[in-house]
C-alpha cells in the first residue's frame, strides 16, 4: 500500500512540476511574443484556465505528501518526505501570499482596463514563478530521492 502512495505521490508532483515548467519555460514566451494585446490576453485566459486547477493540484499533493509522511514514518527516507512537504508549503505560501493577488488582477484585465504597469506586474510574476517552480523541482527531487 505504502509503495502505491509513493508512486502516486511522485507521478502528481511531479505532473505539476512538468506543467510549471512549461508554463514559466515555454507558454510564458510563446505569450510574450505574441502583439501587445494578444500577449495580455492569452496571459489572462491562462491566469483564469490553470488558476481554477493548479490549487487543487498543490493541495492535493501536499496530502498526499503528508499521508505518505505519517504512512512511511518508520521508513528510510522519510526525512526527505518531510523536506518535500516544506518545500511544498512554501510554494502554497508563495502562491497565495504573491503570486495569486498578481493573478487575480490580471485574469480581469482587458485591453481597455489594463493598468498602465501591466507589463511590469506580469514581468513580476514571471520571476516569482521561477522561484515557485525551483521550489517546487526541489520538492519533486526530494520525493524522488527518498525512494532510493
Amino acid at each position: 500500500m505504502l509503495n502505491a502512495l509513493e508512486v502516486v505521490t511522485v507521478v502528481v508532483v511531479g505532473v505539476m512540476v512538468g506543467v510549471e515548467f512549461s508554463v514559466a519555460f515555454v507558454m510564458n514566451r510563446i505569450l510574450d511574443a505574441l502583439p501587445e494585446d494578444s500577449s495580455q490576453l492569452g496571459h489572462a485566459h491562462g491566469g483564469r484556465m490553470l488558476g481554477a486547477l493548479m490549487p487543487v493540484w498543490y493541495i492535493g499533493s501536499l496530502v498526499l505528501v503528508g499521508v505518505w509522511a505519517v504512512a512511511g514514518w518508520h521508513h528510510d527516507g522519510t526525512g526527505l518526505v518531510v523536506t518535500a512537504g516544506a518545500l511544498l508549503i512554501l510554494s502554497v505560501v508563495m502562491s497565495l501570499l504573491l503570486l495569486v493577488p498578481i493573478n487575480n488582477r490580471n485574469k480581469t484585465w482587458t485591453p481597455e482596463n489594463r493598468p498602465e504597469d501591466w507589463k511590469q506586474q506580469l514581468n513580476r510574476w514571471g520571476r516569482l514563478h521561477y522561484v515557485r517552480v525551483a521550489v517546487i523541482m526541489a520538492a519533486f527531487a526530494c520525493l524522488a530521492a527518498s525512494l532510493t
